[in-house]
């Protein structure tokens, strides 16, 4: 299993904050989930400032349709996407079936995500790495329990 690695406990989230939620933390623990910030791994420095995808989701950026945004108005599409391509590395070389993401993340959002405008509204759609993921034929839960199947 695949998990959001700030759900893990690690400090990594835009904020530079943790959102460790005591399951996926045991769960890491015992070995049986791979903590993962796409964030980060697509070279984006903690902390950072808030993003959010413009002009669509995560699908709409993986096809070319639409970009993130920082709250100041940098494009920061290509990371994003660099780092989803990293993490769905790492579900495929680890053989995950399912992942564990953060909610209405523009990175890990499933289901619902924020709608580009930085006024804390939300859209359906899905972030980045959820949208490559699904792609990918992962079954994806946020931490709030609602589930999207392949």
């Amino acid at each position: 299993m695949l998990v959001s690695a700030c759900l893990a406990g690690q400090p990594c989230r835009y904020d530079g904050r943790a959102r460790p939620d005591d399951s996926i933390v045991e769960e890491v623990k015992a070995g049986r989930a791979i903590p993962a910030c796409a964030e980060q791994l697509g070279g984006l420095p903690t902390p950072r400032a808030a993003a959010e995808i413009f002009g669509g989701d995560g699908h709409d950026v993986l096809d070319g349709e639409a970009k993130v945004l920082t709250i100041d108005g940098e494009d920061v599409t290509a990371p994003f996407v660099e780092g989803a391509q990293i993490v769905a590395g790492i579900a495929a070389e680890h053989g995950a079936t399912h992942a564990v993401l953060q909610a209405r993340s523009p990175s890990c959002g499933c289901g619902a995500v924020y709608d580009g405008t930085h006024t804390g509204q939300l859209m359906e759609g899905d972030g980045v790495v959820a949208a490559l993921l699904k792609r990918q034929g992962l079954m994806i839960t946020t931490v709030r329990g609602r589930s999207q199947h392949r």
